[in-house]
């Protein structure tokens, strides 16, 4: 117990001159991998499930890793490098994510690791029957790798010869099954099964999984000198010219603008608005959750000099309490940013009834706020 308390303290004294908080595993479950590589993952580098430069060091029997301040509040969970092997209750059960306040003075947090994902076996599917892997290895040739795709099939679909729209949405690893998402599921599936009981309304959905440590890469055609980007240009270019055009050929598809949709949350709010600028006569409706606005200053400019767009919709959501449980300081803006971008298509003489926007006062920036809302995007979006 003293030799305990005494590399606690130590350690503290180490790291406190450059840190905010220091945490510290004091306890893993018995089952863990002997030197296993576990990380910490969480909004503050964009849920990946496990980076190298959030790898936790180990000294004797401890794993530890110190962050500066960051925002104000942090959510997080424990890895073993992806989602398949995030921390969970002592029944193999997914947890809540972990949050943390920053204070004036640093700190260090000694935390206990219940079980692993991996080490009970997989979790149970939420996903409905009418959702399957359209391939788990698509490729894309712009950007060189391949990604997992997800369908949503209409409950129609096998029993008509009719044709149906198309939405398609980023972080598909979240929208249909709670076994893959990392804070929750959309609940896609059963929002659109209940839809089609309502009013008979169906449509296609196409979910493509996030690229993890490619994430902000992929959803930002501009760079951030801290967190990335840039490859958004080539990511979209593979939805609009390699993904649409594989679905409208094996699938029974309206093909047209007025009947294709593309929507996101986050940073996947920023790409999906990206997209529908850059390429209007493909997606004449876009939803535009949460949206990163902050991750580049050029996005306005760039909505300044396409934003002259006719016959598409969009519908924009931000929470009133983003700021709340984000580790972005920047996200802490979300509602701010978003009002501003609505202003400049305004400008642009984009018809006001093409554009709607929301504010949620409690709200926030989690799965929870979008899939709550996703519904009544969809309807307002679909005109129902």
């Amino acid at each position: 117990m003293i030799k305990k308390i005494l590399f606690l303290f130590s350690f503290f004294i180490l790291q406190s001159i450059h840190s905010q908080v220091t945490f510290v595993l004091e306890s893993i479950p018995e089952n863990t991998p002997e030197n296993a590589a576990i990380y910490i993952s969480g909004d503050f580098e964009s849920w990946t499930g496990g980076q190298s430069r959030y790898l936790l060091q180990k000294k004797g029997q401890y794993y530890f890793i110190t962050l500066p301040k960051q925002g104000n509040t942090i959510r997080f969970k424990f890895t073993q490098g992806n989602w398949e092997t995030a921390e969970t209750n002592i029944k193999g059960n997914s947890i809540d994510n972990r949050t943390y306040t920053f204070k004036e003075r640093e700190e260090t947090v000694k935390i206990t690791i219940l079980n692993w994902d991996k080490n009970t076996g997989i979790k149970k599917s939420t996903a409905a029957k009418n959702v399957s892997i359209l391939s788990d290895t698509f490729k894309i040739p712009q950007l060189n790798r391949d990604r997992k795709i997800w369908i949503y099939l209409p409950p129609t679909y096998k029993v008509t010869t009719k044709k149906y729209p198309v939405i398609y949405m980023h972080d598909g690893q979240n929208l249909f099954d709670n076994a893959t998402s990392f804070s929750g599921e959309w609940e896609i599936d059963e929002t659109l099964n209940q839809l089609y009981k309502e009013n008979g309304f169906e449509i296609i959905v196409i979910g493509i999984n996030n690229g993890g440590k490619k994430r902000l890469d992929e959803y930002s055609p501009w760079k951030n000198e801290k967190y990335g980007g840039g490859e958004g240009e080539a990511y979209v270019e593979f939805i609009t010219q390699t993904l649409k055009p594989y679905v409208d050929k094996n699938y029974r598809t309206k093909s047209n603008k007025e009947h294709t949709a593309i929507m996101g949350s986050s940073m996947g709010g920023l790409i999906s608005f990206y997209t529908a600028l850059k390429y209007p006569n493909v997606f004449g409706k876009v939803g535009v959750f949460s949206p990163s606005f902050w991750f580049s200053e050029k996005s306005y400019a760039y909505a300044k000099t396409y934003g002259t767009i006719k016959n598409t919709k969009m519908y924009f959501l931000a929470g009133g309490k983003e700021d709340g449980n984000t580790a972005f300081e920047e996200i802490g803006q979300t509602v701010k940013n978003m009002n501003t971008m609505v202003e400049v298509l305004q400008k642009k003489a984009v018809k006001s009834s093409s554009i709607t926007s929301k504010i949620v006062p409690e709200g926030e920036h989690n799965e929870k706020l979008w899939k709550n809302e996703f519904k009544e995007a969809v309807q307002w979006l679909f005109n129902l």
